[in-house]
């Protein structure tokens, strides 16, 4: 076989190999909203809906004020504009009506503030009202029912360090707002090393099952449930070598929302938390189906993230975001109308 030969063979080999991969959209997503799906705010990151489903609380930006939209009058209200240099990171409701913020007591740097300064924080609804320490320290997130007064959440050596490098835990606990903090807390799960940092989303099954994320190292991440009774895990995800980390429950207990690079992968793309779009996942472990929800991964630097749905599963509301900045960071809050 001749040199040219060869050549032509080898690069014909070469492009017979290669994935296909499809081009991402040029523009804005928002300029092409599909039916059912709607602006809520221009502004704004990390969405919770009410227990009743009238309101949707939201963090105005990362190390912040935190805001409460009336879905019926779209009136808008600041609920922490009255704490000078209010540097939170996330808003949550209570069953009662009442909020847990997350975040500092005030902005050092960002590695201090989102990881090793980061503790919950009581709010009453009420107007005016001021938070108040819950003296306890957390990880990320938190998971807060909507049936109950049960909250769960991790821990890592940045906010105990008494825990060994690379450990991270799993904690539950009653949170009672006469008492400003937490009670009858139990540890669920403690996970042993860095292939695995764990971080609470949502409870389900009438509290008696929790999901959570298990960060994993090289940038993926899988979903995980635990049984709070028994300790028992299933991996829900399946998906190894790709980032999927769980966000929204639906109410009847079946299906969660996930942050996933899915879409990536299948088109050639890169991957990780700065890709993701919201995906449908069962909760029976079998990974399967595993259903596209939003499609704003399609356009180029652009990505939805951290879904909740309604306590009677009428609609969804997630965050708009781009895919150069950090995790949590968000330009408005969207509702997607789901079927009850």
């Amino acid at each position: 076989m001749n040199t040219l030969m060869q050549r032509w063979l080898c690069m014909f080999c070469a492009l017979s190999l290669a994935p296909l991969t499809a081009q991402r959209k040029a523009g804005n997503p928002l300029d092409a909203l599909p039916p059912g799906l709607e602006v809520l705010t221009e502004f704004g990151e990390r969405a919770d809906i009410s227990p009743d489903n009238r309101r949707v609380a939201f963090m105005g930006k990362s190390f912040g004020d935190a805001f409460v939209l009336d879905l019926a009058t779209r009136k808008l209200r600041c609920l922490t504009c009255n704490v000078p240099g209010a540097a939170f990171l996330r808003v949550m409701h209570l069953s009662n009506g009442d909020y847990l913020l997350l975040g500092p007591e005030r902005f050092k740097d960002i590695r201090t503030s989102r990881h090793e300064d980061n503790e919950f924080w009581y709010l009453p609804a009420k107007a005016g009202a001021t938070p108040v320490r819950a003296n306890q320290a957390l990880s990320e997130g938190a998971a807060i029912s909507k049936r109950s007064m049960q909250v769960a959440w991790s821990v890592t050596r940045a906010q105990d360090k008494s825990l060994p490098e690379g450990h991270s835990q799993l904690w539950m606990a009653t949170f009672h707002p006469g008492l400003l903090g937490f009670r009858d807390k139990r540890l669920l799960h403690t996970s042993p090393s860095r292939d695995c940092i764990l971080e609470a989303q949502d409870f389900y099954d009438s509290d008696r099952r929790l999901t959570y994320s298990c960060y994993q190292p090289k940038g993926n991440a899988a979903v995980f449930s635990i049984e709070v009774a028994t300790g028992k895990i299933t991996e829900l995800s399946k998906l190894p070598g790709e980032y999927n980390e769980v966000e929204g429950i639906f109410p009847d207990g079946k299906f969660t929302l996930v942050e996933s690079d899915h879409q990536a992968h299948q088109k050639g793309w890169e991957g990780g938390f700065r890709n993701v779009d919201l995906w449908k996942l069962p909760l029976d472990g079998s990974g399967a189906p595993f259903t596209r929800v939003t499609y704003l991964n399609d356009y180029e630097g652009w990505k939805a993230s951290n879904p909740v749905v309604a306590t009677d599963g009428s609609f969804m509301a997630f965050q708009v975001a781009k895919s150069a900045d950090e995790a949590g960071v968000g330009y408005g809050i969207l509702r997607l109308r789901l079927k009850p």
